[in-house]
């Protein structure tokens, strides 16, 4: 089991599942909060789009509470022998406390503008991303709802994601973790 669980939180497209790939290349597992949800909708035949997602994470928290989601991916965090391991997409508190009945948990949240996150999902390319501003718009209030604002308000360190090239943020988010194992 871990030592440390390392939670990336930020709203969509400010650069988590950047950081995410960066720390698995540096040996770090990852466990993927969106795709425990993907891989539920595909267990249910769902195609997935941002809608059929969002109405299928709303489904599983009103049926298993608001921690649900991070309950899918508790196995995963357990069987691992690494000594942290790196969470993409916590969205709420709740979702913390289930992954702090594992192990310590720390918060790294990734901030970047409206603009530029919109322009990182606008080329990321995965079938639930927004096609337009409406929908980018809708998909963060849906995000706000869940109680994403608790985690980036809780966060014990932040990275601005504006200007850096995807080896400054991944270098910076490394520097972090290494300073908590530490």
């Amino acid at each position: 089991m871990p030592r440390l669980i390392v939670c990336l939180t930020g709203m969509p497209g400010a650069g988590k599942s950047t950081i995410a790939r960066g720390l698995a290349e540096a040996g770090y597992p990852t466990v993927n909060m969106g795709d425990a949800v993907r891989a539920e909708a595909s267990r249910r035949g769902l195609e997935p789009t941002g809608p059929n997602l969002g109405e299928l994470m709303l489904e599983l928290r009103r049926k298993g509470g608001p921690g649900a989601v991070a309950q899918l991916v508790v196995p995963r965090i357990r069987s691992s022998a690494s000594e942290a391991v790196i969470v993409d997409g916590i969205r709420s508190d709740a979702e913390i406390g289930v992954l702090r009945g594992v192990s310590a948990v720390k918060l790294l949240l990734v901030h970047a503008s409206t603009d530029t996150r919109f322009g990182f999902l606008s080329c990321r390319g995965r079938p639930d991303d927004p096609d337009s501003r409406e929908s980018f718009e809708a998909r963060d209030a849906r995000e706000m709802g869940v109680g994403i604002s608790e985690p980036i308000a809780l966060a014990d360190e932040s990275i601005s994601n504006n200007e850096l090239t995807r080896e400054q943020l991944v270098e910076e988010a490394s520097r972090i973790v290494r300073a908590w194992l530490a």
